[in-house]
């Protein structure tokens, strides 16, 4: 038996025993009942299916304060610099190189080099600023800046924007960038 030919004799017998409009009723009822029970008691859904992410007419849980200060940024958006020193910046694109997450660990080797950048007086941080206005300047604050600061744009947006994979080449690469800025501002200070 073909499944178009079992459907049509199904919705024939439920027709003729229940009505059609009787059956649409108890269709749309358990869909309802599904749905709220679906959106009020999310623990009864496994984690892996995607919910409704609608807001919620209770009270939501307040979260608890995360006691590591890198940890913190993991909630920050991609647009932003959180208040953090480079070096704690640095230390979370490690932990995230080790775990494999190297789209995040370019990400944060490039908010540390904005960092370094903004606690050597070299910029004022602007979160409205795409990273090639950024760049632009930062050079022409210290043209010296523009090979690492430029590469490390490219490599950023490629990534971030571009949607390419991100490697471990490219965490590397962004490692050797971050040294050589560094090097650069040191360089400047004299």
């Amino acid at each position: 038996m073909t499944f178009s030919r079992w459907w049509t004799e199904m919705v024939g017998v439920v027709d003729d025993r229940v009505g059609a409009g009787i059956a649409m009723l108890i269709v749309l009822f358990t869909a309802f009942v599904v749905a709220i029970a679906w959106y009020a008691y999310p623990a009864w859904v496994p984690r892996r299916l995607p919910r409704l992410r609608l807001p919620r007419w209770r009270l939501r849980r307040r979260r608890r304060a995360r006691p590591d200060a890198a940890e913190a940024i993991e909630t920050v958006e991609i647009d932003t610099l959180p208040e953090l020193p480079s070096n704690s910046l640095v230390t979370l694109a490690d932990r995230y190189a080790a775990d494999g997450r190297y789209a995040e660990a370019v990400r944060e080797r490039h908010r540390a080099m904005v960092r370094e950048l903004v606690e050597h007086h070299v910029i004022e941080h602007h979160p409205e600023w795409t990273v090639t206005e950024l760049a632009g300047a930062a050079v022409r604050a210290r043209p010296a800046l523009d090979a690492p600061l430029r590469t490390a744009g490219t490599i950023f947006s490629d990534i971030w924007y571009g949607q390419h994979p991100a490697e471990p080449g490219h965490d590397q690469r962004m490692r050797e960038l971050s040294t050589e800025l560094g090097a650069a501002l040191r360089e400047g200070r004299r």
